[in-house]
């Protein structure tokens, strides 16, 4: 598959409700920007419409979709139905994701990230289907079962200069993309910091904010681009949540194409 210079893949908002209309409308909003979409699996601990079904909407109406699994809300025997389906239908990109632990302690204990990868591979031997899988990392040493894994998907920060020190430390021959967030206002960025330890949000960006809630955006914007110019990753994960709208707006302003990023238009935004 020929893959464009630099990639923007957007997260959507998976539905809560049987109704993809949402679904649509996002896609629609974002597609003048987007290389391809990240499709969320559960990720808030609400049960969603399936990720691979989401997927294969997105290819229906012209795009390419990455469904995301985790390992929190499946067996075995469930995995190996989602791999059945999304072969299908034509789902051919996974990001596979341990899953946040749930409110009420359990989980199957079945799977992980790593045994997921493994059924993949040997489900795509012996059904002959092509499939990618991906795996998150924070900016710790990469383990060295994730680099069996076709692309990586780089937690959310903050701090370019952190981004480009982890991606200068590691050796990957797969795709490897930067998460960015828009932050849709100050407590969400709060919240954010209390709930994950692991991302530090500057105070500029908070007060920023806070100051103008459009600066997220700005913000969010920027830093991608800064990665994009930097030419140390293959793409971007963004993940626009509820200001996906602005933000579509914000990059298409800024004259960023999927396959020919413009050079950021100002200085990136400040790092910790």
């Amino acid at each position: 598959m020929v893959r464009p210079t630099f990639e923007w893949i957007c997260e959507i908002e998976p539905p809560t409700r049987p109704d993809l209309m949402h679904v649509r409308h996002q896609i629609g909003v974002l597609s003048k920007v987007a290389s391809a979409y990240l499709i969320p699996d559960n990720h808030v601990g609400r049960a969603t419409v399936s990720s691979v079904a989401v997927a294969h909407e997105v290819d229906r109406m012209g795009g390419r979709a990455i469904a995301c699994l985790n390992a929190r809300d499946r067996n075995a025997l469930g995995f190996q139905r989602d791999l059945l389906t999304s072969a299908a239908y034509g789902v051919d990109e996974f990001l596979f994701v341990y899953g946040d632990d749930p409110a009420s302690g359990s989980r199957t204990g079945q799977l992980t990230v790593r045994s997921m990868i493994d059924h993949l591979r040997r489900f795509s031997h012996e059904h002959h289907t092509p499939f990618r899988a991906g795996a998150t990392t924070r900016l710790r040493p990469l383990p060295d079962w994730k680099r069996g894994a076709d692309f990586l998907f780089v937690q959310v920060s903050f701090d370019l200069d952190a981004l480009l020190a982890w991606r200068d430390s590691v050796n990957f021959d797969g795709e490897v993309y930067a998460g960015v967030m828009v932050l849709p206002s100050a407590s969400m960025a709060r919240k954010l910091v209390a709930d994950i330890p692991e991302i530090a949000v500057p105070d500029a960006w908070i007060d920023a904010v806070e100051a103008d809630r459009d600066a997220g955006v700005d913000l969010a914007c920027g830093l991608a681009s800064a990665i994009a110019d930097s030419g140390a990753f293959d793409g971007v994960h963004l993940i626009p949540g509820v200001r996906y709208r602005e933000t579509a707006t914000r990059l298409e302003a800024r004259r960023l194409r999927p396959a020919a990023p413009a050079r950021p238009d100002g200085p990136p935004p400040p790092s910790t």
